[in-house]
């Protein structure tokens, strides 16, 4: 390994050479944490075409080992690289029992998503089926900090809706999203609280994409074998 580090790179401890004895090979997490630099790094762009290769000479590693391990790509499947910002769903938790609901004339249709799994009471009539509430937390993970994200979730039938709270960073950033009138004022105040978390600025491309991810995880297969529990218990 090199002692020139212009890119702060993490230094790591190679456990040998590979079978080819043309580089040195790495324990399979450091293996992750020199494949997630290549995108976690902020590279001035006049530097771009100098990076990879000032990586690849710091961990004196060549393409095969770097570029074909497919550890690699296992171990990081639950997480999602945007823009030089890593994202990944932790925990769920929920917050409280279910609240069954009293739905007024013309509330029974009001909601338009649906999951696969959330048996409800087995019937797939939304307009018979009891409504409940639940508020939820699920943590989300930014470059490994930790952010939670508060929700209250609306079930009937088989169809589900969320209602996001505004309170913590992610819920701004969904809310932000959601207003969709990318106001500078409030880009500037999300990207000052990543700042005090330690995590870069993000543009407005990196915040849709951080709140698709979201959106896309909030609720995951052990969630929902826990709510169709608590529904048949409620039934």
């Amino acid at each position: 390994m090199t002692h020139d580090n212009p890119y702060n790179f993490l230094p790591l401890q190679p456990t040998g050479r590979n079978e080819t004895d043309t580089a040195n090979t790495y324990a399979p997490e450091d293996m992750i944490k020199i494949y997630e630099q290549q995108f976690l790094i902020p590279v001035p762009e006049e530097q771009l075409t100098e990076f990879l290769p000032a990586l690849k000479s710091f961990y004196d590693i060549d393409n095969h080992t770097l570029d074909v391990s497919a550890i690699i790509f296992e171990a990081i499947a639950d997480a999602s690289i945007i823009y030089n910002h890593k994202i990944k769903a932790g925990r769920y938790q929920l917050l409280q029992g279910l609240v069954k609901e009293e739905l007024k004339q013309g509330e029974d249709d009001q909601n338009d998503a649906s999951v696969d799994g959330i048996d409800g009471n087995n019937s797939n009539d939304s307009e018979k089926a009891q409504a409940y509430t639940l508020e939820c937390k699920r943590t989300f993970f930014i470059n490994d900090v930790e952010i939670p994200y508060y929700f209250n979730l609306f079930i009937q039938g088989d169809s589900y809706s969320t209602l996001t709270k505004q309170d913590t960073l992610l819920e701004q950033m969904y809310w932000f999203v959601s207003d969709g009138d990318d106001d500078d004022e409030r880009l500037a105040a999300i990207n000052t609280q990543l700042a005090s978390l330690g995590i870069q600025a993000m543009d407005l491309a990196t915040i849709y994409q951080i709140v698709d991810f979201v959106e896309d995880h909030i609720i995951d297969d052990p969630m929902i074998e826990t709510l169709n529990k608590l529904l048949d218990d409620a039934e």
